[in-house]
Protein backbone atom coordinates (compact mmCIF):
# COMPACT_ATOMS: atom_id res chain seq x y z
CA UNK A 1 0.00 0.00 0.00
CA UNK A 2 1.46 3.19 -1.22
CA UNK A 3 -0.13 5.25 1.28
CA UNK A 4 0.69 3.31 4.31
CA UNK A 5 4.35 2.98 3.22
CA UNK A 6 4.81 7.10 2.91
CA UNK A 7 3.09 7.00 6.43
CA UNK A 8 5.29 4.47 7.69
CA UNK A 9 8.25 6.27 6.24
CA UNK A 10 7.80 9.87 7.81
CA UNK A 11 9.95 10.35 10.35
CA UNK A 12 10.75 13.64 12.03
CA UNK A 13 14.08 14.84 11.00
CA UNK A 14 15.74 17.70 12.58
CA UNK A 15 19.82 17.45 10.77
CA UNK A 16 19.85 18.72 7.54
CA UNK A 17 22.18 19.46 4.48
CA UNK A 18 23.29 22.77 3.63
CA UNK A 19 21.47 22.56 0.64
CA UNK A 20 18.47 24.43 -0.84
CA UNK A 21 15.18 23.34 -1.38
CA UNK A 22 14.04 23.50 -5.01
CA UNK A 23 10.94 26.17 -5.90
CA UNK A 24 9.31 23.39 -7.69
CA UNK A 25 8.86 20.88 -4.65
CA UNK A 26 8.31 23.80 -2.37
CA UNK A 27 5.11 24.55 -4.53
CA UNK A 28 4.55 21.41 -4.10
CA UNK A 29 4.58 21.52 -0.81
CA UNK A 30 1.90 24.32 -0.40
CA UNK A 31 -0.16 22.62 -2.99
CA UNK A 32 -0.19 19.68 -0.15
CA UNK A 33 -1.32 22.04 2.49
CA UNK A 34 -3.89 24.22 0.34
CA UNK A 35 -5.90 20.99 -0.83
CA UNK A 36 -5.96 20.13 2.80
CA UNK A 37 -9.67 19.22 3.90
CA UNK A 38 -10.80 21.57 6.44
CA UNK A 39 -14.31 22.29 8.60
CA UNK A 40 -16.52 23.41 6.68
CA UNK A 41 -14.31 24.13 3.84
CA UNK A 42 -13.53 27.68 5.23
CA UNK A 43 -9.37 27.10 4.87
CA UNK A 44 -8.51 29.36 7.77
CA UNK A 45 -4.92 29.25 7.23
CA UNK A 46 -1.97 31.35 5.63
CA UNK A 47 1.49 30.00 4.96
CA UNK A 48 4.51 31.86 5.11
CA UNK A 49 7.34 30.54 3.39
CA UNK A 50 10.64 31.62 5.32
CA UNK A 51 14.21 30.67 3.08
CA UNK A 52 16.40 33.67 4.76
CA UNK A 53 18.54 31.96 7.01
CA UNK A 54 19.32 34.95 9.71
CA UNK A 55 15.08 34.46 9.60
CA UNK A 56 15.06 30.56 10.73
CA UNK A 57 18.34 31.30 12.86
CA UNK A 58 15.89 33.90 14.87
CA UNK A 59 12.92 31.54 14.84
CA UNK A 60 15.29 28.91 16.36
CA UNK A 61 14.88 30.89 19.39
CA UNK A 62 11.33 30.42 19.56
CA UNK A 63 11.65 27.73 22.19
CA UNK A 64 14.35 26.59 24.98
CA UNK A 65 14.06 22.78 23.18
CA UNK A 66 12.42 21.60 20.12
CA UNK A 67 13.10 24.51 17.53
CA UNK A 68 17.07 24.41 17.15
CA UNK A 69 16.96 22.58 13.82
CA UNK A 70 15.41 25.61 12.08
CA UNK A 71 19.14 26.96 12.40
CA UNK A 72 20.05 24.21 9.60
CA UNK A 73 16.98 24.12 7.91
CA UNK A 74 16.74 24.91 4.34
CA UNK A 75 13.56 26.38 4.93
CA UNK A 76 10.37 26.65 7.20
CA UNK A 77 6.84 26.90 6.20
CA UNK A 78 4.96 28.88 9.06
CA UNK A 79 1.14 27.36 9.30
CA UNK A 80 -1.23 30.83 10.59
CA UNK A 81 -4.97 30.37 11.43
CA UNK A 82 -7.46 32.44 11.74
CA UNK A 83 -9.40 31.41 14.79
CA UNK A 84 -12.24 33.96 14.18
CA UNK A 85 -13.06 31.81 11.23
CA UNK A 86 -13.45 28.69 12.89
CA UNK A 87 -13.46 26.87 16.46
CA UNK A 88 -11.77 23.83 14.26
CA UNK A 89 -8.74 25.79 13.30
CA UNK A 90 -6.00 24.38 15.36
CA UNK A 91 -7.34 21.09 13.82
CA UNK A 92 -7.64 22.65 10.45
CA UNK A 93 -3.89 23.65 10.82
CA UNK A 94 -2.79 19.94 11.99
CA UNK A 95 -4.12 18.17 8.79
CA UNK A 96 -2.40 21.19 6.63
CA UNK A 97 0.79 20.44 8.75
CA UNK A 98 0.37 16.60 8.24
CA UNK A 99 0.05 17.03 4.25
CA UNK A 100 3.20 18.70 3.67
CA UNK A 101 4.60 16.05 6.22
CA UNK A 102 4.17 13.28 4.27
CA UNK A 103 4.43 15.05 0.97
CA UNK A 104 8.31 16.66 2.29
CA UNK A 105 8.87 12.86 2.66
CA UNK A 106 7.55 11.34 -0.34
CA UNK A 107 10.14 14.08 -2.38
CA UNK A 108 12.90 12.81 0.24
CA UNK A 109 13.38 15.77 2.21
CA UNK A 110 13.27 15.97 6.06
CA UNK A 111 10.76 17.76 7.65
CA UNK A 112 9.38 18.11 11.39
CA UNK A 113 6.94 19.61 12.97
CA UNK A 114 7.70 22.57 15.74
CA UNK A 115 4.86 23.50 18.07
CA UNK A 116 4.57 27.68 18.58
CA UNK A 117 1.14 27.77 19.45
CA UNK A 118 0.81 27.71 22.86
CA UNK A 119 4.40 27.91 23.66
CA UNK A 120 5.41 30.76 26.19
CA UNK A 121 6.85 33.83 23.73
CA UNK A 122 7.22 31.36 20.93
CA UNK A 123 4.19 32.96 19.14
CA UNK A 124 5.45 36.27 19.72
CA UNK A 125 8.69 36.10 18.53
CA UNK A 126 7.60 33.95 15.25
CA UNK A 127 4.99 36.69 14.74
CA UNK A 128 7.46 39.68 15.13
CA UNK A 129 10.38 37.95 12.54
CA UNK A 130 7.55 37.21 9.84
CA UNK A 131 5.67 40.59 10.30
CA UNK A 132 2.29 38.38 10.97
CA UNK A 133 -1.08 40.31 12.00
CA UNK A 134 -2.18 40.13 15.29
CA UNK A 135 -5.60 38.52 14.05
CA UNK A 136 -3.19 35.29 13.34
CA UNK A 137 -2.54 32.72 15.55
CA UNK A 138 1.19 30.81 14.81
CA UNK A 139 0.26 27.10 15.17
CA UNK A 140 3.83 25.74 14.09
CA UNK A 141 6.87 25.72 11.95
CA UNK A 142 7.29 22.76 9.50
CA UNK A 143 11.40 22.39 8.75
CA UNK A 144 12.30 21.55 6.11
CA UNK A 145 15.89 20.19 4.55
CA UNK A 146 17.27 17.13 2.39
CA UNK A 147 18.37 14.75 5.52
CA UNK A 148 21.39 14.44 7.11
CA UNK A 149 20.63 11.69 8.86
CA UNK A 150 18.41 8.39 8.26
CA UNK A 151 15.84 6.92 10.30
CA UNK A 152 14.39 3.74 10.04
CA UNK A 153 10.73 3.18 8.63
CA UNK A 154 8.42 2.57 11.74
CA UNK A 155 7.83 -0.56 11.57
CA UNK A 156 4.38 -2.10 11.61
CA UNK A 157 4.53 -5.36 14.23
CA UNK A 158 5.88 -2.51 16.65
CA UNK A 159 2.43 -0.73 16.58
CA UNK A 160 0.28 -0.08 19.78
CA UNK A 161 -2.64 -2.42 18.33
CA UNK A 162 -3.65 -2.80 22.15
CA UNK A 163 -5.57 0.82 21.70
CA UNK A 164 -7.98 -0.33 19.11
CA UNK A 165 -11.43 -1.04 19.93
CA UNK A 166 -14.15 -2.18 18.01
CA UNK A 167 -17.48 -1.07 18.95
CA UNK A 168 -16.59 -0.49 22.21
CA UNK A 169 -13.87 0.05 24.50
Amino acid sequence: NNCLDIILHRRSIRRYQDRPIEREKTETLLQAALASPSSKHLNPWEFVVVEDKDMLCRMAGCRTYGSQMLKEAAAGIVICMDASQTDTWQCDGAIAAENILLCASDMGLGACWVQVYNREGAEELVRSVCKIPEQLHVLCIISLGYPNEEKRPINPEHLQYDKIHYGQY
